[in-house]
C-alpha cells in the first residue's frame, strides 16, 4: 500500500541512509557533520518535501525554540547591538529571540528570573553584564535545565558558557595613545559601581598611567552610569578643575558624547583644547563632530557567538561547539585626539 500523509523524519533518515539523529543535526545546523552528509540529507528533505514540526520537536525537548536575552543595562545601544549579533547567529534556524529586562537590585530578582525561564520554557539564555557576573543566576539556569552563556569583561565560566572581551587591555592601549600624544593630565569618566566592565576599564586606565610613571590623581576621576546625562555631569566636574585635564577617557561612547557637549558649552575646541576617547564604537562615535576616537567593543560578534553556542548541537555536548570565547577590543582612531596645546 502506498504511504500517504506528510513525510516524516523517519522517511528522510531511511531514504538518505542515515540515522534520525543525523537528520536532526542537519535540521539544527549542527557543526558536527561533514559537508557530503549534510548535502545528501538536505537533498532528500527538498525532494520529498519534509517540513520539520517545531511544536513536536519542542515537546520532545520539553523546551520551546526560544533563546532569551536577559539584561539590566542602562545603555540601550549596547542591548541593541547584542540583539543584532544574536539575531545574526540565529538566522537560518528555527529559534526566535525574546528579551527580558531584569532588576538586579530587586529582592525578587532570582524568583522573577525563574518564573520567566520556566514560563517561557526557554532553550537557552544569554546573560548580559552585570547580571552575568552573579553566580547564583548561572546556578539557577543549571538547576532548571536551561542552557546559558555569560557575557563579561573577564572570564566568568568555562569556554562553552562564556563570551568575554579584554576591556582592561583595550583601555590601557587607548590611554597609552593619549600619553604618546603628549597628554599627562588625563581625566576619567568611569562606569557605574557594581559593573565589572567599569572596574576593568578603570584598571586599564590606571595601568596606563602607572606604566608611564604618571601619578594617579583621584580628582581627575568622575563616575558616570553609561548615560549621556551622567557623562555631561562628570565632564562639568572635571572641566572645573584648575588646571583642567587636556584629555578625558570616557568608559562609554554615550558618556563621551556628554563630555563633548560639556566641553563645547565652555567654548573648548575638540581636539585642540580637549582630546576625548570613548569606549564601544557605537554609531554615535562616527556621527558626532569631530568623529570620536574610541575602543571598539566587539559586542555584535560576542552576541553572535553566544547565540551559536546556545543552539549548536542540540543533541550533543555543548562543550564540543567550536566558537571563540575571547574577543579583542581595538582602538579606532578618529578626529577627537590631538597633542595638547603648547
Amino acid at each position: 500500500m502506498q504511504k500517504t500523509g506528510q513525510p516524516t523524519i523517519n522517511d528522510v533518515a531511511r531514504i538518505a541512509g542515515v540515522s534520525k539523529k543525523t537528520v536532526s543535526r542537519v535540521i539544527n545546523n549542527s557543526p558536527l557533520l561533514n559537508g557530503e552528509t549534510r548535502q545528501r540529507v538536505e537533498k532528500v528533505i527538498a525532494e520529498i518535501g519534509y517540513i520539520p514540526n517545531p511544536q513536536a520537536r519542542a515537546l520532545a525537548l520539553r523546551r520551546n525554540y526560544l533563546i532569551g536575552l536577559v539584561h539590566d543595562n542602562p545603555n540601550a545601544q549596547t542591548v541593541m547591538n547584542v540583539q543584532r549579533g544574536m539575531l545574526e547567529g540565529l538566522q537560518g534556524t528555527e529559534f526566535e529571540l525574546v528579551v527580558r529586562p531584569l532588576n538586579r537590585g530587586a529582592q525578587s530578582m532570582l524568583s522573577d528570573l525563574r518564573h520567566f525561564l520556566e514560563r517561557q520554557r526557554l532553550f537557552g539564555v544569554l546573560l548580559m553584564p552585570p547580571i552575568s557576573e552573579n553566580d547564583s543566576i548561572a546556578r539557577l539556569c543549571d538547576e532548571i535545565g536551561c542552557r546559558y552563556v555569560r557575557m563579561g569583561s573577564v572570564t566568568l565560566d568555562v569556554d562553552s558558557r562564556m563570551v568575554a572581551s579584554n576591556d582592561r587591555e583595550g583601555v590601557r592601549n587607548a590611554v597609552s595613545y593619549l600619553i604618546e600624544q603628549g597628554h599627562r593630565r588625563i581625566g576619567l569618566v568611569a562606569g557605574p559601581t557594581g559593573f565589572r566592565s567599569a572596574k576593568e576599564r578603570r584598571t586599564g586606565f590606571e595601568d596606563a598611567l602607572r606604566e608611564a610613571g604618571i601619578p594617579l590623581q583621584r580628582s581627575l576621576i568622575a563616575e558616570g552610569d553609561y548615560t549621556f546625562e551622567s557623562g555631561l555631569v562628570a565632564a562639568e566636574r572635571l572641566l572645573e578643575l584648575t588646571p583642567r585635564p587636556t584629555a578625558i577617557f570616557s568608559s562609554s561612547d554615550t558618556m563621551a558624547a556628554g563630555v563633548m557637549h560639556a566641553a563645547r558649552r565652555r567654548g573648548l575646541e575638540i581636539p585642540d583644547d580637549l582630546s576625548i576617547i570613548g569606549f564601544d564604537d557605537t554609531p554615535v562615535a562616527a556621527h558626532v563632530w569631530p568623529p570620536l576616537t574610541t575602543v571598539r567593543w566587539p559586542i555584535v560578534s560576542m552576541g553572535r557567538s553566544a547565540a551559536l553556542k546556545l543552539v549548536a548541537g542540540l543533541e550533543d555536548d555543548p562543550d564540543a561547539v567550536e566558537e571563540p570565547s575571547l574577543f579583542l577590543s581595538t582602538l579606532v582612531k578618529r578626529g577627537s585626539v590631538a597633542p595638547p596645546r603648547g
